[in-house]
C-alpha cells in the first residue's frame, strides 16, 4: 500500500504546489502525495508556468487549506516553509518533516524584470525537485 505524502506550506500557491507535482511526476508509482496551505492564497502562475517549462503540468490544482484534503491519514507531512513548520497542525499519526525553502513570491515582490523573476522561481523548482529526488532518505531518516 502506498504512503500518503503531504506537502504544506502558508498560502498553497507555490512551493508545496510545486513539490506535489514533482512528487507525482516523479514518484508518484510509489507514493500518493498532496498538497495543502495554513491559508489559502490561490496558485501561482510563475509556479505553474516554470513546472511547465520542467515538463510538469500543474496547472488544474487547486490551492486547499487542510480542512479540505481527503479524509485520509498522511504518513508524512513535508513542511516546505517555516510559518507552516511552526503552524502546523495535528496530523494523527503523520511523521512531520520540515524542509524550508525560500519564497519566491517574497523574494520576487521588489523585481520587475520578467526573466530575474523566473530565475528565483527555477532555483526554488530545481531545488524542490531535488528533494523529491531524494525523499526516501528523508523518510527513511524519520522511520
Amino acid at each position: 500500500m502506498k504512503k500518503n505524502i503531504l506537502f504544506l506550506c502558508t498560502g498553497n500557491s507555490c512551493r508545496s504546489q510545486m513539490a506535489e507535482g514533482w512528487g507525482k511526476h516523479l514518484k508518484g508509482n510509489k507514493y500518493n502525495f498532496y498538497s495543502a496551505g495554513t491559508k489559502k492564497h490561490g496558485l501561482n502562475p510563475y509556479a505553474v508556468k516554470v513546472m511547465n517549462e520542467g515538463g510538469v503540468d500543474i496547472s488544474a490544482h487547486e490551492s486547499n487549506t487542510t480542512d479540505e484534503l481527503p479524509d485520509i491519514a498522511m504518513d508524512f507531512v513535508f513542511t516546505v516553509c517555516s510559518d507552516a513548520f511552526e503552524n502546523c497542525p495535528y496530523f494523527p499519526g503523520g511523521k512531520i518533516i520540515h524542509t524550508g525553502f525560500d519564497d519566491p513570491p517574497r523574494l520576487t515582490s521588489h523585481l520587475k524584470d520578467e526573466e530575474e523573476i523566473l530565475s528565483v522561481y527555477r532555483r526554488v523548482r530545481d531545488e524542490i525537485r531535488l528533494m523529491i529526488d531524494s525523499i526516501e532518505k528523508y523518510i527513511e531518516e524519520e522511520v
